[in-house]
């Protein structure tokens, strides 16, 4: 599932998770929680309920630090991840191995650096190094890639196309059309969308962004009501071979 944002979008994914997971017969589950702490950041608290819904992994991205209590977290518990391309020494994991019913399952998260306002390690050879570790244990391996830039994240595609399971994009909040099975076996999205209140933007209440576009003074944005919009993507994998067969997207409304 996509970028968490705020209460609404954490209600709606812990209610629906388990839901979701037998419609569809899920065997494993992440969610991008980077957004679900008032639309930035994530708190410990947040991070375990998610888990206890039915979250394998959380994954994150360029607000992982927002909450400073985050920082103590990471350390003691590998299932959520924030980005592997931070420098050598930063809190936390990058990515993570774990034992499932059906083999082996390996998650990376991951960072783009077009647009993104941080100038970590170059995502492309931090990548090729962890994958070329991970294969040594399992086929099976997906990565979020958070970032910005469409040519980005279909960049990577292409770089790790044959080697890894999936690469699956967030952090632009938008659902993109573009989910295919590329040539040598690797399933790719360009972004999942996120899991927040349809009217808004991108999340975000939407007069106060109105007001910020229109007049370019500084404005605070609130975390929009209402409906909420899950957007995810579906996975089918080969879990000898680790390529995939099929990807779908999933689209849910939670307004409970």
């Amino acid at each position: 599932l996509g970028d968490i944002v705020g209460e609404p979008g954490r209600r709606a994914v812990i209610d629906a998770l388990p839901e979701l997971k037998e419609e569809l017969d899920v065997d494993f589950m992440i969610v991008n929680g980077e957004n679900s702490a008032n639309g930035r950041g994530i708190t410990p608290k947040i991070a375990i309920s998610l888990m206890r819904a039915g979250a394998a992994v959380v994954t994150t991205g360029d607000h992982i630090w927002d909450q400073k209590e985050i920082i103590e977290y990471l350390p003691t518990e590998p299932r959520v991840l924030r980005p592997a391309n931070y420098p050598e020494g930063v809190p936390g994991y990058g990515h993570v191995v774990l034992e499932t019913k059906k083999g082996k399952v390996a998650v990376v998260n991951l960072q783009g650096r077009v647009f993104m306002g941080q100038q970590l390690d170059n995502p492309f050879p931090v990548i090729s190094r962890i994958v070329e570790e991970i294969r040594k244990e399992t086929p099976i391996i997906l990565v979020d890639f958070h970032a910005e830039a469409t040519s980005e994240k279909v960049a990577m595609g292409w770089h790790l196309d044959g080697l890894v399971s999936a690469v699956v994009g967030t952090h632009t909040h938008v659902p993109t059309a573009d989910e295919r099975i590329l040539p040598k076996g690797t399933a790719f999205q360009c972004d999942t969308g996120m899991c927040g209140p349809e009217d808004s933007v991108i999340g975000s209440q939407i007069e106060p962004v109105l007001d910020r576009y229109y007049r370019m003074m500084p404005t605070r944005f609130g975390v929009g009501q209402g409906t909420v919009r899950i957007n995810g993507v579906l996975i089918t994998v080969d879990t000898e071979t680790g390529q995939a067969i099929d990807i779908e997207r999933v689209v849910r409304y939670w307004d409970r």
